[in-house]
């Protein structure tokens, strides 16, 4: 089958089964992980999944998912959060990504390393996917919602900070045999991206006076950025990291009357776009026949890393906002969404994780779509009058 014929089926499919998903709480994009899902059991695209220009699209897939991360970051904001918003994320994260991180080592045999990472990529929130449920209980503004919020918020420093580690790991492992000149070549291509991110940073008074004819020489501009950050990061090995700080970097040069003008282009150019590739790349790896073996470990999982979110919330969240609040705090905490895929995906495709502990990664993630937003609403539902 011809790539056009075939991306129309994918963007068809995640259309219109994205549709039926989100009526019970699940976000659309997930529709091309399914998909990808059912591919990995019988593939009759393989051709066509497996060539180069594929592959390379669902990259920019991922690039784009961690350059609107950086995007979206604002570590001032973030640091004007309460006190008890910084202590719950930097309590909750790093007690899920505890245990997690004995269940990669102990079950899986993977080093130290790699456990942690894995497990603190796993530990991050996907927020996004119950805000429209809180604001449809009114809950937004209510302690509740604004400690879900807020954690998830927060959280995305651990995330990038993750991105940035997982990507340091898997440049030294591919730079094994790397002489003095490969590694001057790696330290002067990294401090170059972080230079750039710096000056722009430093030049947003002149942003101001930038004068652009219209919002797709924005866009034109924005991409030049991307490219170049994500060019100069393939020679350190870092272009996740390069992504990210691209998004940092134009967020801090644009002026926010700009910047709102071109943010919802920019996203539906990731989402709507490359993103659904990402995710169906995704699902195409999962070893369908390993789950079905070892459907146990993908519940040990699930269970070890939601008590853990459950208890760390409880045991953080009780005195503030009381016993039930604290469980649904933990319930709501427990969603998932890109961030901790992406760099699933980045460990997996860099060898540091094999297809086993992939997969069950990804199933991992995937299942708690289902429960917990029909959980929490039937919850809230019932303690209302206490929230």
């Amino acid at each position: 089958m011809e790539l056009f014929l075939f991306l129309a089926l994918v963007y068809s499919f995640t259309f219109v089964i994205g549709i039926l998903i989100e009526k019970i709480r699940i976000p659309w994009i997930f529709a091309a992980l399914f998909l990808g899902l059912g591919l990995a059991l019988y593939n009759p695209f393989s051709s066509i999944t497996s060539s180069s220009l594929f592959v390379f699209l669902a990259r920019l897939g991922m690039l784009f998912l961690l350059f609107v991360i950086g995007f979206e970051l604002d570590v001032r904001k973030m640091m004007k959060k309460g006190k008890f918003f910084v202590k719950a994320t930097f309590f909750i994260i790093p007690f899920e990504a505890f245990f997690g991180s004995l269940i990669v080592h102990f079950v899986f045999g993977y080093p130290w390393v790699v456990s942690i990472l894995v497990a603190l990529s796993f530990a991050t929130v996907g927020e996004a996917a119950l805000i429209p449920i809180l604001d449809e209980f009114k809950i937004v503004n209510k302690p509740l919602g604004q400690a879900i919020i807020g954690i998830g918020v927060l959280d995305d420093i651990i995330e990038v900070v993750t991105i940035v580690l997982a990507s340091i790991l898997i440049g030294s492992m591919a730079g094994k045999s790397m002489n003095f000149s490969n590694i001057g070549i790696v330290c002067l291509a990294l401090s170059a991206i972080l230079l750039l991110t710096y000056l722009l940073s430093k030049l947003k008074k002149r942003g101001k006076k930038l004068k652009v004819p219209g919002i797709e020489a924005l866009f034109l501009f924005i991409m030049a950025i991307f490219c170049l950050f994500i060019g100069i990061g393939v020679y350190a090995e870092l272009t996740p990291v390069g992504a990210i700080l691209a998004g940092m970097a134009i967020k801090n040069f644009v002026p926010e009357k700009r910047l709102k003008l071109i943010e919802s282009e920019v996203k539906t150019a990731a989402y709507g776009i490359f993103a659904p590739l990402f995710f169906l790349w995704v699902g195409l790896d999962v070893s369908i026949s390993y789950l079905i073996t070892y459907p146990l470990l993908v519940l040990l999982v699930v269970a070890v890393s939601n008590s853990a979110k459950l208890l760390g919330s409880y045991i953080i969240g009780k005195d503030v906002l009381g016993k039930k609040q604290s469980a649904l705090l933990g319930l709501g905490l427990m969603v998932r969404f890109s961030t901790s895929i992406v760099i699933t995906k980045l460990l997996f495709e860099s060898g540091l994780i094999g297809v086993g502990l992939y997969s069950v990664l990804v199933a991992s993630t995937t299942i708690p779509k289902f429960i917990v937003p029909v959980s929490f609403s039937l919850l809230v539902q019932r303690w209302r009058k206490e929230i």
